[in-house]
């Protein structure tokens, strides 16, 4: 036999579906009462007035069934101004049917008008009650969510840990401080309950564990209490609480509080961390969480790798079929990264259509073998559909694994020049790094301060400049940048260099024009070396970088390989 609590479920569902199909019957009566009351009097008078009347008398019967007692005094007042159809004197025809139904149509137009706006508002009664029954289950079915119960009163945390498991998350228990601690160290959680009076150690112990270590600062915690004090309530919300419950609690309050809190800390997530177009994390997150990685390997040694993606001729995508398809193409490889992804890897869009991807625990050949796995995918299919036309894309990547002493401006810089020399290659493929790590010398003993040579930049483009930093940061060189003509003109007037890479087109002062006021008011330092590179390869332009001083032209795109060659025999580096 089926329990109260069935029974009473089963007539809830039972009176839900009514209420819908009530509701769906109204509109269509409202149609009719509307035709049947319309402003040019109808060939049967009689027969439609009666009409109006059984429509209205089943609205009046059936509505307060359902709960919908506005609808049923209307009903009963539109039942009132039609009554006079059961009356055994109305007949078919003649003056005394007309005049009542011209009246009763006429008085009726307001009530129907009550009718339409009790139906608009029982429509979105029905509505909400639909979106809370879906935030219901979603609540009753946890997305995967992982919490940490942490009290040393073994039956009230053991009842937690059944009934949130129930609910559907997994939960992991500890009945002391250094027992949470271990546990979170070995795992990833969502959300952490933390009983203040414990022994030996207080809840107030795991604040400052958490508040000290960078990937568990921002965890949500709620503190469960048998301490109804405010000073209590007040320090936990300055230590970092982001709830207080006062025990005793009903367990339907904390679980609605988790799941507030849960979806409150997903929704900023979705907002601070995530790239709105492709839903992959943003530039902001992987700057915090690359930092988070670092610092675990400080402490579990393991290699890691980091993978910079741009996508092959995405200009041209978007200067033909414009930027709602580019658009659509960044969606499309974003979701075939993201497929081919472990848990623990970490993709964020950098800009543009450049995606940078972190893979732990993952040599750099490790790496390299995954991409290339990725690339092997993207010839198979398209990316993207639009209009019934298909999108194929490539992609070039360079990849470089970490090695201790590495900034992360370092690691980054060693991985996009990669998948610079990639493009260079002929694209469509992935690149791993394979020089020495900044900050060794290659086959060389490291130079002393004084055998350092200094290297300016000068390139209005900023990615270019760090790309070739990077590239040549291995050998005995310090680096000074500069923006445009001018900023590199005034900074070789107060410290000479020995080499100038310079850039022929510039913003202020191209590069030839720089060295043309060198030239003219001799102000050049004697031993600085000049290397132009510029995008236009005409005869004349090399033929005026050569005689305004310049002692080496190379013209964009260039080889990362032919330049460090050129960089060092300018330098005289063996």
């Amino acid at each position: 036999m089926a329990s109260g609590n069935d029974r009473i479920g089963r007539e809830q569902r039972l009176l839900k579906e009514g209420k819908k199909k009530y509701i769906a019957e109204l509109g269509k009566q409202l149609i009719q009462l509307r035709e049947g009351c319309g402003l040019t009097e109808p060939e049967s008078p009689l027969e439609t007035a009666k009409h109006i009347y059984r429509i209205v008398h089943t609205l009046k019967g059936s509505a307060p069934m359902f709960e919908f007692v506005r609808i049923g005094s209307v009903a009963q007042r539109l039942v009132e101004l039609w009554e006079w159809t059961q009356r055994e004197k109305a007949e078919a025809s003649g003056p005394m049917t007309a005049l009542p139904f011209g009246r009763c149509a006429e008085q009726s137009q307001p009530l129907l008008r009550e009718l339409e706006l009790e139906l608009e508002v029982y429509k979105r009664e029905l509505e909400l009650d639909e979106q809370q029954e879906q935030v219901n289950s979603s609540f009753l079915q946890p997305n995967g969510e992982r919490l940490l119960i942490l009290d040393d009163d073994e039956v009230l945390r053991s009842y937690l840990v059944r009934r949130l498991r129930m609910d559907g998350y997994e939960v992991d228990e500890a009945a002391d401080v250094a027992t949470a601690m271990k546990l979170l160290r070995e795992n990833s959680y969502h959300l952490i309950t933390l009983d203040l009076m414990m022994h030996p150690d207080s809840g107030y112990e795991l604040f400052e564990f958490l508040k000290n270590d960078p990937t568990l600062k921002w965890l949500p915690l709620i503190v469960l209490s048998g301490r109804n004090d405010v000073n209590d309530k007040v320090r936990c919300f300055y230590l970092g609480a982001d709830d207080y419950v006062t025990k005793p609690f009903q367990y339907e309050e904390l679980g609605a509080r988790i799941y507030s809190l849960l979806s409150r800390t997903k929704t900023f997530e979705q907002m601070a961390f995530r790239d709105p177009l492709t839903g992959v994390y943003n530039r902001r997150f992987f700057d915090h969480q690359i930092q988070v990685e670092l610092e675990r390997i400080a402490r579990y040694p393991a290699p890691i790798s980091l993978a910079f993606i741009d996508i092959d001729g995405f200009k041209s995508i978007n200067d033909t079929y414009g930027h709602r398809v580019g658009d659509q193409v960044l969606q499309g490889l974003a979701h075939l990264l993201q497929n081919n992804l472990r848990a623990t890897d970490m993709l964020a869009r950098f800009g543009g259509e450049e995606f940078i991807l972190v893979l732990p625990n993952t040599t750099g050949p490790d790496a390299k073998k995954a991409i290339d796995d990725i690339l092997r995918q993207a010839h198979h299919g398209p990316v993207a559909q639009n209009e019934g036309q298909a999108f194929h894309i490539t992609f070039s990547a360079g990849i470089a694994e970490w090695s201790a002493g590495m900034s992360v401006k370092d690691w980054i810089g060693l991985a996009d020049g990669a998948m610079y020399e990639a493009k260079q290659g002929g694209r469509n493929r992935t690149i791993l790094y394979a020089g020495t790590p900044p900050g060794e010398a290659a086959g060389a003993q490291v130079a002393s301060p004084g055998s350092r040579k200094t290297v300016m930049i000068a390139d209005d483009d900023n990615i270019l400049r760090s790309i070739l930093i990077a590239k040549l940061k291995h050998l005995p060189v310090d680096f000074r940048e500069a923006a445009n003509g001018e900023e590199a003109y005034q900074s070789l007037l107060r410290r000479p260099v020995d080499l100038c890479i310079l850039d022929g087109v510039m913003p202020q002062l191209n590069g030839f024009e720089m060295l043309a006021r060198m030239k003219e008011q001799g102000n050049r330092p004697e031993e600085m070396k000049v290397l132009v590179l510029s995008g236009r390869s005409r005869e004349e332009d090399i033929s005026l970088g050569l005689k305004l001083g310049a002692d080496a032209y190379m013209h964009k795109p260039f080889s990362m390989v032919e330049l460090e060659l050129r960089v060092k025999e300018m330098l005289n580096l063996s």
